[in-house]
């Protein structure tokens, strides 16, 4: 995806790590509501490390979720992600 470190994304994406329980949480979110989503990993890649923190003003914020539209959320809870889909 050439795309991948943008803020217009083809699709959703989610930077995240393997066991944050927060990229869990968001990842079982996306499934139940069948939303397609990518889900990049910041394990051992760097340039997607780099473009989280950047967006997370140096923190590296997980998960952090870049939509098409162009909107940012970092952390989001369930509720978090229920509101966004309910307005768009």
């Amino acid at each position: 995806m050439d795309n991948l470190y943008s803020l217009a994304p083809a699709q959703i994406v989610m930077y995240s790590t393997q066991h944050c329980p927060d990229c869990l949480r968001a990842k079982a979110f996306f499934e139940a509501n069948n939303i397609r989503y990518l889900r990049v990993l910041l394990e051992d890649d760097h340039e997607a490390t780099a473009f989280v923190m950047k967006l997370n003003r140096g923190y590296k914020s997980v998960p952090t979720i870049v939509f098409p539209d162009g909107s940012i959320l970092a952390e989001p809870g369930w509720e978090e992600l229920r509101a966004k889909f309910s307005n768009s």
